[in-house]
């Protein structure tokens, strides 16, 4: 995800709670409940499921929503507000048999809540970032492209309680896809009285283990244990506060003195100091994600030329940034699919993978010099990213790099927010972004580049042969064949040079051991619902 997901830090921390004499400043918690201080790295834009674009939007509605499956405490998929489900022999039909459950305002929950939700995301009005995934639904791509009616999407409620998806192609990672936000349900009763403002608090309807209580801007959104969720019995705190922290080293600090409980994110350089003075606070953890630079090619002349692509993408030192910068356990990648993702064949590779650092210099400077670059007329170029610490001393490192082949290159940082809508707009010439995983599928990461995938395939990669492999992998039955038709598109795409993928990355959270229930797993979700917190 959920997603795009890239260095994520950001906005105003306008309000935040400060230490004063040394003691540790928490917010009251009431008698005999359980209070979670929780660091989030950014503001969150939006708290609606289908407009939500960053990981740090995504772990707010995750705990306030749950879709047909969701996650168990090691994020593998289990039954959610669907308690049991069939598909038909060809994969094609799924029908789930939903739970009787309400809304946390009381109304009851339905299948037609789910069926109004995709129709919604895939409505071209609404203009969801993530309606992409939904076209994997019969009819979607057609309903999104404002070409079929919204009647025409694969969903249909049989009754109350039960919800037939029909596909455009087999999809036996569905039930991990179903976990993602883009195929949570809405409250149609709510929406439909009150447009975008349900999601203000006061307005917020949800389904999941929480509910919306307040939302005070730059200073924290707070959420309530929702007494209507499926499960309230098990849930062990009653509320968090989900702080936005974009100093990371004071989320570090507040984290030490316990006026946070846990953060979402510590600089890497910093691991083995807080080791030693934080001990059993730091999770570091290989996770299903990839650094890496999108090269704007819509609109920035010298990135359509390949050789300028690759120029750039082999000139970085990937050791360096991974084993000096970072020293968290990142890997340096010269591929775009992280280890460790399901149903993949490994093995493709950027052409030049296997050649030095020093090789890959001198063959830079070459294709730049093919390219019509020189010390006379040298290449000029933007980076665009967020705002942390981290992410600047990456683009730090890129920029020396480029600059040692003859190119001239300045750093642009932004809030988070304000960065991923320049990407959408492409308002930027080179990225610099990590996509997370959403599920657990190679296609996660190589859909992005499709061409039809829309705001998300930030580079405007293209290619024909790319996207005839991707569709025919949708088509194979076979687990094994399917797996080798993905390896062959992504070794398409990184002869193309679509992008350049730098490292992949550790999840790296600092926990308080007083909180129990958070499993370290490759997706790095982790459901408020599974925790809870010792005095």
């Amino acid at each position: 995800m959920r997603p795009p997901a890239i260095l994520i830090a950001a906005a105003l921390a306008l309000g935040m709670t400060a230490c004063q004499g040394g003691k540790a400043q928490r917010p009251a918690c009431p008698s005999g409940q359980v209070c979670l201080e929780y660091g989030n790295e950014s503001e969150p834009l939006t708290l609606d499921p289908q407009t939500a674009n960053l990981v740090t939007e995504g772990r707010i509605i995750g705990d306030l929503m749950v879709g047909l499956t969701t996650e168990g405490p090691d994020a593998s998929p289990q039954p959610g507000m669907a308690t049991s489900w069939e598909t038909s022999a060809d994969g094609l039909t799924w029908t789930f048999h939903l739970r009787d459950s309400r809304w946390s305002d009381g109304a009851a929950l339905t299948a037609d809540d789910f069926v109004y939700a995709y129709r919604r995301i895939l409505d071209p009005k609404t203009a969801s970032i993530y309606a992409y995934l939904v076209t994997l639904l019969k009819n979607g791509q057609p309903v999104n492209d404002g070409k079929a009616p919204l009647e025409a999407v694969g969903a249909r409620a049989l009754d109350a309680h039960t919800l037939q998806l029909t596909l455009e192609h087999p999809a036996p990672y569905l039930p991990q896809l179903l976990m993602h936000q883009s195929f949570f349900p809405v409250p149609r009763h709510v929406i439909e009285k009150l447009g975008d403002a349900w999601t203000k608090p006061g307005n917020y309807v949800s389904n999941g283990a929480y509910r919306l209580v307040d939302w005070r801007l730059g200073d924290r959104v707070r959420v309530a244990r929702n007494p209507a969720f499926f499960d309230a019995a098990h849930v062990c705190v009653d509320r968090i506060d989900y702080f936005p922290t974009a100093d990371v080293v004071s989320a570090e600090r507040r984290v030490k003195r316990g006026e946070l409980d846990l953060n979402t994110t510590f600089q890497s350089n910093r691991l083995q100091h807080l080791r030693e003075v934080m001990p059993g606070f730091a999770r570091p953890h290989l996770t299903l994600a990839t650094f890496y630079l999108s090269f704007n090619t819509r609109t920035v002349k010298p990135l359509q030329d390949k050789r300028v692509r690759r120029a750039l993408s082999e000139a970085i030192d990937r050791d360096f940034i991974t084993q000096k910068l970072q020293r968290a356990g990142q890997i340096p990648a010269y591929s775009f699919v992280p280890p460790g993702v399901a149903n993949f064949a490994y093995g493709a590779r950027t052409a030049w993978a296997s050649e030095s650092f020093a090789q890959r210099q001198i063959e830079a400077r070459a294709l730049l010099a093919q390219a019509g670059f020189s010390p006379a007329h040298p290449l000029k170029l933007e980076i665009k990213a967020s705002s942390s610490t981290e992410t600047l001393l990456l683009m730090e490192a890129v920029q020396a790099d480029w600059r040692a082949i003859g190119v001239d290159a300045s750093i642009v940082q932004n809030e988070s927010q304000v960065a991923f809508a320049a990407y959408r707009e492409r308002d930027f010439q080179v990225g610099s972004m990590i996509w997370l995983a959403d599920f657990n599928d190679p296609v996660t990461f190589l859909g992005l580049l499709k061409s039809d995938t829309g705001p998300q395939n930030y580079g405007d990669y293209k290619n024909p042969a790319y996207d005839a492999l991707l569709a025919r992998a949708d088509q194979e039955p076979d687990g094994l064949a399917r797996a080798q038709i993905l390896k062959r598109a992504e070794q398409i795409m990184l002869d193309d040079e679509g992008l350049a993928p730098i490292a992949f990355t550790v999840s790296r959270s600092l926990v308080n051991p007083k909180i129990s229930g958070w499993v370290d797993n490759p997706l790095n979700v982790h459901r408020a619902r599974w925790l809870c917190r010792t005095p």
